[in-house]
C-alpha cells in the first residue's frame, strides 16, 4: 500500500493563523550536555499546522477534541480541486456522486455558510482544506465553522495536498488526544483506492 502524507511539517517556518503563537521547537535535554536522553520541548497553538477543530472552538460549543468521532476521521474521502470561494454546492467542481462522508478541498477555498449548510444536508461528516481556515482570514464571526461544528462535522485544516491529484482515497487523520482542547494537531495520510 502506498500512503501519501498530507500533513504539514511542524517547525519555526510553519504558517500559523494571524495572531496565534509561532511554533517553537527547542532542545530541553541533551546527552551532549550530560542528560540521560534527548528531550524536545514543543510550544504551539492547538491550531498550528495540520489540525482538527473541536466544537468548543466556537462560542457556545461545549465539547473538546476528545468528543470527535474517530469514524469521521478514517474512511473514504473525495479530494476536489477547489476554486477560491465556495458559495454553494454548485460551485464545487467535479461534484462527487452519491453522499460523500468526507471531502478534502485542495487549495484554500473560503466556504460560505450556505455551502456549509448544503454539505451538512448531504451528510458530509468531515471537511478538510489546505487553508489555515475554512472561513475568510479576516472573518471574525466564522460562519462556516459555526455551521459545521454545531452539526458535528469535523473540520481538518492546514493540510498539504500539493502532491495529491483530485480523486477518491482512504483518509486516516488522527488528532492528538488533548481532553477539553478546542483543537489538536493531527497526522493525516491518504491511500489511493
Amino acid at each position: 500500500m502506498r500512503y501519501i502524507d498530507i500533513t504539514a511539517a511542524l517547525g519555526p517556518a510553519t504558517r500559523v493563523y494571524p495572531g496565534d503563537p509561532p511554533v517553537e521547537i527547542t532542545l530541553f535535554a541533551d546527552p551532549a550536555r550530560g542528560a540521560a536522553a534527548r528531550v524536545t520541548s514543543l510550544r504551539l497553538s492547538a491550531h498550528a499546522g495540520t489540525h482538527v477543530d473541536a466544537p468548543c472552538h466556537i462560542a457556545g460549543g461545549r465539547r473538546g477534541v476528545e468528543s470527535l468521532p474517530l469514524d469521521a476521521l478514517i474512511g473514504p474521502v473525495v479530494v476536489i480541486d477547489a476554486p477560491p470561494r465556495l458559495g454553494d454546492w454548485l460551485d464545487i467542481p467535479a461534484r462527487p456522486k452519491g453522499r460523500p462522508a468526507r471531502i478534502l478541498f485542495k487549495g484554500e477555498p473560503v466556504i460560505s455558510a450556505a455551502c456549509a449548510r448544503d454539505l451538512v444536508r448531504r451528510g458530509v461528516r468531515l471537511v478538510g482544506t489546505d487553508g489555515l481556515s475554512i472561513d475568510a482570514m479576516n472573518e471574525t464571526r466564522l460562519p462556516a465553522h459555526r455551521v459545521f461544528l454545531k452539526a458535528g462535522v469535523v473540520i481538518l485544516e492546514g493540510l498539504d495536498l500539493s502532491r495529491v491529484t483530485a480523486g477518491r482515497y482512504e483518509l486516516i487523520a488522527l488528532p492528538l488526544l488533548i481532553p477539553g482542547s478546542d483543537g489538536a494537531p493531527a497526522r493525516a495520510v491518504l491511500r489511493k483506492i
